[in-house]
């Protein structure tokens, strides 16, 4: 059948409508049609025709209502295959790849020039270092010529890592566009028979009159994910929280000037802190392969060529700057974002984003602002001595038993206006507590000192013992109470005839599972405290023991 066959049925009437209301769940949506047609009263059946292949013909659903009584007897579908020319839309989906790619290549040739820029900046700081130290040696140059010149390294190597992410975030996007037009051309290209549904609804008016006719059905094809942008100010303890939506849709039709919907219903389904691995110890013919030495050199290797501490050095600084001042009068009036309306119904939420929303069906992300909020966080710090010798920021964030749920998605976190980094936010309910890792702070030092290694020179029911002892200084070097959780550890024996013994720990605590120490501390404006533990190794004198190296 093709649709100039429902025009010759007797009886029969199309409707011509349009898409008013969609709802977007995580694999599908909820399409809303609305059309108007004036009844003769001889009509028995009306129909809506060409809709996509990708309803879902048992959803389909039909109501109304007018200035004429009309009884609605039954809905069903009719499938329809044809075939249209492609010529015009290959030529439109080419040219829109060729305008992509070229932005494209503008933003490679940003990235480039950024790069010698940032390349130039590096290049200058490392042969600096020995001139202006062997002049300040001889008082040839003075301190102030050298601040000059570390505010002039640190605010251009920002600007220009700052620069490169932007580019190569705009690179990825422009990534995505040119893959799901190359998809539509190769689905243009591929010849094939074109499938599509008429809705034909049985009719039985009373008489004649104008009759709204609605009906709504499921298609496949479409979907929603969460994306996050975390904006920490650690001046005041808050956290901007920008929730946005991703959507996306293929569905074979058009979304235009339509109230969009999105909803966490499910109708088809019913940057971190280090990690201590175990310590292990053994005897040197042991088969098993250790790697923890291996991992803990290369922790240390990253620690110290990051430019995590570098970055952190310069923030702030700048060097031959323009500075104006700005009319007062004549100051920007900042955009508004338009934000969603949140409605709840158990446990499902619902974002009513707008009345005039434009989602062509090409299968490129749209993005839409759900809400944005600033909730306050407590800030706590998390140390790992033995691998790495500085602490690590999180925040702690409690999602407010009025707020709405977030679903699972990727959160870029931004710390002060510079970007660190990247997570994936799991789902956290009203009320639910989540943690955000902002990376190194220096806030914090930590010294970590082997104070003692000893063996005794007497064995002691025929085993050989030996002694090790630890010290840990930490100084806080803010101006406000800081909360830590240091971890530590001792080794753990993977042979019988090695016994490991926790002697001493100060402050004391008990170790715990695969010999790891944690103390939870709280230091005052700049307070040190030092902790200090102590464990003993013993072992029949004959056997040689690998893993132990300190």
């Amino acid at each position: 059948m093709t649709n100039s066959d429902l025009v010759d049925r007797d009886n029969i009437k199309i409707v011509e409508s349009q898409i008013s209301e969609v709802t977007v769940y995580t694999d599908r949506a909820l399409i809303t049609r609305r059309g108007t047609v004036a009844l003769t009263g001889n009509e028995t059946e009306l129909a809506i025709a060409s809709l996509p292949a990708t309803i879902e013909t048992d959803s389909v659903r039909a109501t109304g209502a007018g200035t004429v009584a009309v009884r609605l007897l039954g809905v069903r579908s009719e499938t329809v295959f044809s075939s249209e020319p492609t010529g015009d839309r290959t030529a439109e989906l080419t040219q829109q790849i060729q305008e992509l790619e070229t932005q494209k290549r503008a933003i490679e040739d940003k990235i480039t020039a950024r790069k010698i820029q940032l390349n130039f900046v590096q290049g200058l700081s490392e042969k600096s270092v020995g001139s202006f130290s062997s002049g300040i040696a001889k008082q040839q140059i003075g301190l102030n010529e050298t601040g000059e010149l570390l505010n002039f390294l640190g605010t251009n190597y920002l600007k220009y890592v700052s620069a490169i992410g932007q580019h190569e975030t705009q690179q990825r996007e422009l990534d995505k566009q040119i893959e799901a037009l190359r998809q539509q051309l190769y689905q243009v290209q591929t010849p094939h028979s074109l499938k599509s549904f008429n809705i034909i609804i049985a009719i039985e008016p009373s008489g004649s009159g104008n009759f709204e006719l609605e009906v709504s059905y499921v298609v496949m094809g479409a979907r929603w994910t969460p994306l996050y942008d975390l904006r920490v100010n650690t001046t005041n303890n808050q956290i901007n929280l920008n929730y946005l939506a991703e959507v996306n849709q293929n569905t074979g039709e058009d979304w235009t000037g339509v109230a969009l919907t999105l909803s966490t219903a499910k109708p088809g389904m019913g940057t971190l802190p280090p990690k201590l691995e175990p310590w292990f110890i053994d005897t040197l013919h042991s088969t098993v392969k250790f790697r923890n030495t291996e991992s803990i050199a290369r922790t240390r290797q990253i620690s110290s060529d990051s430019s995590d501490s570098y970055l952190d050095v310069f923030e702030g600084m700048s060097y031959g700057s323009a500075s104006g001042t700005a009319d007062a009068a004549s100051e920007p009036i900042e955009a508004e974002t338009i934000t969603a309306q949140v409605s709840r119904e158990g446990g499902t939420v619902s974002f009513q984003v707008g009345g005039n929303t434009n989602i062509p069906s090409d299968g490129t992300p749209h993005k839409v602002t759900i809400f944005s909020e600033n909730y306050p966080f407590k800030p706590e710090y998390i140390a790992v001595p033995r691998l790495v010798s500085f602490a690590y920021l999180q925040a702690v964030v409690v999602n407010p038993l009025t707020g709405a749920t977030l679903l699972p998605g990727k959160a870029n976190i931004f710390r002060d206006n510079t970007f660190v980094g990247t997570m994936q936010l799991e789902n956290v309910s009203p009320g639910e507590e989540f943690k955000l890792n902002l990376g190194i702070d220096e806030g914090l030092k930590i010294e970590r000192e082997l104070v003692e290694r000893q063996v005794d020179k007497k064995l002691i029911s025929q085993q050989r013992r030996t002694s090790y002892a630890y010290r840990l200084n930490v100084t806080n070097l803010q101006q406000v109470q800081v909360h830590l959780t240091l971890k530590e550890q001792l080794p753990v024996s993977r042979n019988e005839q090695i016994k490991v013994r926790s002697t001493l720990t100060n402050p004391k605590i008990i170790p715990g599972e695969m010999g790891i120490l944690e103390w939870i501390i709280s230091l005052p404006p700049q307070a040190k405290q030092e902790l200090y533990y102590q464990f003993v190794v013993e072992h029949p004198p004959d056997l040689r023991i690998i893993g132990l190296d300190i």
